[in-house]
């Protein structure tokens, strides 16, 4: 993808800082840089306000990224990000209703066993957040769909909604699998003083 790249050389080419086009674009000025660093790609939104600044048109603007976009939403990606998921689920499942059982039994050996499977969890969260981040499905879908003349589907739009209170859900248990990790941790350290 390119259009870091881009963006920056316009900005620059305009003599426009970053903080003054993160006001234009109405993003934050770590927005903007994530941009030209490709940390992150614009909705489109941002890249027509971003075109209409630079005064290019949005295909120039995003030329080449489109095909590649194209290759990341194709059907094996989406596949692999649904499986990364359904692995993740079942994880968070085995952690959840392990923990009881396992720390019931004698010595530290069922909190070895458990901590392990919470590890193996945490490290599949970090996997998915690296592939969503690298790969910006949802985003790419919409450009792709706004520069084919087409909108995405209600059911679509739908989905990623529904993605994001499952994210916000996952990221509640997270935190409270952390919490009751350190109440447990407390109460062995308690046991042996």
């Amino acid at each position: 993808m390119n259009v870091g790249a881009r963006i920056k050389k316009y900005r620059e080419k305009q003599n426009i800082s970053q903080d003054e086009l993160a006001l234009k674009v109405f993003v934050s000025r770590q927005t903007i840089s994530n941009w030209e660093t490709n940390k992150s790609y614009p909705d489109i939104k941002s890249l027509t306000m971003l075109s209409n600044i630079f005064h290019v048109t949005l295909d120039d603007f995003i030329k080449g990224d489109i095909e590649e976009m194209k290759r990341i939403v194709s059907k094996e990606k989406i596949e692999k990000f649904n499986i990364m998921s359904y692995i993740f689920l079942v994880e968070m499942l085995i952690v959840m209703f392990s923990a009881y059982p396992l720390f019931t039994l004698d010595g530290y050996i069922g909190v070895i066993i458990w901590a392990l499977f919470f590890v193996i969890t945490f490290v599949t969260a970090i996997v998915i957040e690296k592939f969503k981040k690298k790969n910006d499905i949802q985003t790419y879908k919409e450009i792709i769909a706004f520069m084919e003349n087409k909108s995405l589907s209600y059911e679509e739009v739908q989905q990623e909604i529904g993605k994001r209170n499952y994210q916000k859900i996952l990221l509640a248990i997270l935190t409270g699998l952390i919490t009751f990790i350190i109440f447990i941790i407390e109460i062995f350290i308690m046991k042996e003083l």
